[in-house]
């Protein structure tokens, strides 16, 4: 299982799209991101730029305290630390550079 996340202008043209595993949700919640990346539909996020400044805080938890973030990586390997952080980086840098686009996820 996996979550897509995906930004689309007014055309309705996909400007961004990832894919994480599941097996992270722990960690972005421990992070307080979790429901800006996996229901933002369920907080009233609807366009990128809401989740910017959400996302750079959760980011600035996930930098400044690999640690404590590390105890939440899947024992299985298929979600850890490692690759949730550039995720994490790369969808805010896709929200700052599309801020009027439309969020949409698939979980």
């Amino acid at each position: 299982m996996s979550l897509d996340v995906s930004l689309y202008d007014e055309e309705d043209r996909c400007l961004y799209d990832a894919n994480i595993t599941h097996n992270l949700n722990t960690m972005a919640g421990e992070a307080g991101i979790y429901e800006h990346l996996w229901r933002p539909d369920e907080i009233g996020v609807t366009k990128a730029s809401q989740l910017i400044e959400p996302l750079r805080a959760g980011l600035a938890q996930l930098v400044e305290r690999p640690s404590h973030f590390e105890q939440f990586d899947s024992p299985n390997g298929w979600g850890r630390y490692v690759h949730f952080v550039p995720f994490v980086a790369r969808y805010l840098e896709a929200c700052i550079a599309n801020p009027d686009a439309s969020v949409w996820v698939s979980r």
